[in-house]
């Protein structure tokens, strides 16, 4: 497979040009142009940030892709899908008002913002993944699905278990429904907290192999491990944070999966994919919380293969000099640190992405060879 093509450019803007604009140039030199956008429904997949952080993707940089888009005359909206964890995103009221409350509304970025997989996480597709060795259908959520085009812009940052957040993270767990996001996280079946279970019963609805039973003396519920099947529409219908899964995948599995979802979620039709490292927190934006960035920041990159801009974004932050004063630093003062000669592997040290990439490039979802090409 030949080189793919991945654009840069820096931070410095000339007098009277902003970063939004600069990135809007950097779009169409990458060739966003040629996508047929005419009439089309465009979703642009990006991270709203939780609540209480501050270091996700400023919105001003969601209206230049959403700009372009127009200018192009696609029909462009913001999703996202629900969260598995407990937080400000587990639902679509919840997850609106994190998205309104951290700056992103119809005002301010110039389209609608829409929910992926709906109300509460349960509205999602079957995608089968060709060539999948982990996944043989991904649950994709329903609105991500129904566009005819599609666009990731992402927040290049650190991880604390998949290494870092770049492209194939925003799509690939990103687009997954509740239940999707479950599949990819879990080995196995849920667990219910007696003390948080209020015994209202609505994840009994939502449950299509009787796999819950619930107590009438003690008016609180259980799963019944020989009917479930681990599929998670349980979370999504609890309100009360009262199930879980704790039988968490190996980083391993989980990136692979990851990659298999990524590719579901892209075959078929025409996508484009933007990552922007800026404020390089050492954890994900999920979190409600950000430390102090672990590097400097970067520059824009932008790409037809989502591979090629993760293993380009990654090599750019690989070349930089860690910052003071942050997790990263901290870790590297440690009398007993071991220097695995890589920036991410080295702020979380159990955490891992090169088998990610590998199996991504396996099963066909991109290349790690690329080209930059720099746009002043």
């Amino acid at each position: 497979m030949e080189k793919a093509k991945v654009y840069y450019t820096d931070f410095r803007t000339r007098l009277g040009e902003g970063l939004p604009t600069k990135l809007q140039r950097l779009m169409k030199k990458a060739g966003i142009a040629n996508i047929d956008m005419d009439g089309k429904f465009v979703a642009i997949k990006m991270h709203f940030g939780e609540l209480g952080n501050i270091s996700y993707l400023r919105p001003n940089y969601a209206k230049a892709v959403v700009d372009v888009v127009k200018e192009l005359g696609g029909i462009p909206f913001l999703t996202d899908c629900n969260t598995m964890y407990p937080g400000s995103r587990k639902n679509a009221i919840e997850h609106l008002y994190c998205a309104w409350e951290n700056g992103f509304t119809p005002l301010t970025v110039g389209c609608p913002v829409i929910i992926g997989d709906g109300l509460k996480g349960t509205d999602d597709v079957e995608v089968p993944v060709e060539g999948g060795e982990y996944i043989e259908k991904a649950k994709i959520g329903r609105a991500v699905m129904d566009a005819d085009i599609f666009i990731s812009l992402t927040h290049f940052k650190g991880h604390e278990m998949t290494g870092f957040g770049g492209a194939i993270k925003n799509i690939g767990m990103g687009c997954g429904s509740r239940a999707g996001k479950n599949a990819q996280h879990s080995n196995g079946q849920p667990d219910i907290d007696p003390e948080l279970c209020r015994g209202c019963r609505a994840c009994m609805k939502e449950c299509a192999n009787n796999g819950l039973s619930f107590n009438e003396e003690t008016r609180k519920m259980s799963v019944d491990l020989n009917n479930c099947v681990g599929c998670g529409r349980c979370i999504g219908a609890c309100n009360f944070d009262a199930i879980s899964f704790a039988d968490g995948a190996a980083i391993k599995d989980l990136n692979c999966r990851m990659a298999e979802y990524t590719k579901a979620v892209l075959a078929g039709r025409p996508n484009f994919h933007v990552s922007i490292i800026v404020d390089v927190s050492p954890h994900c934006d999920c979190h409600s919380e950000n430390d102090a960035p672990i590097l400097p920041d970067i520059g824009m990159f932008a790409s037809f293969d989502p591979l090629a801009l993760d293993q380009a974004c990654a090599d750019a932050c690989l070349k930089a000099t860690p910052l003071p004063n942050s997790l990263l630093a901290d870790e590297m003062a440690r009398k007993d640190f071991c220097d695995h000669h890589d920036h991410f592997e080295n702020t979380t040290p159990n955490s891992e992405y090169k088998t990610c990439l590998a199996h991504a490039e396996k099963i066909g979802v991109g290349t790690k060879a690329y080209e930059i090409v720099t746009v002043q």
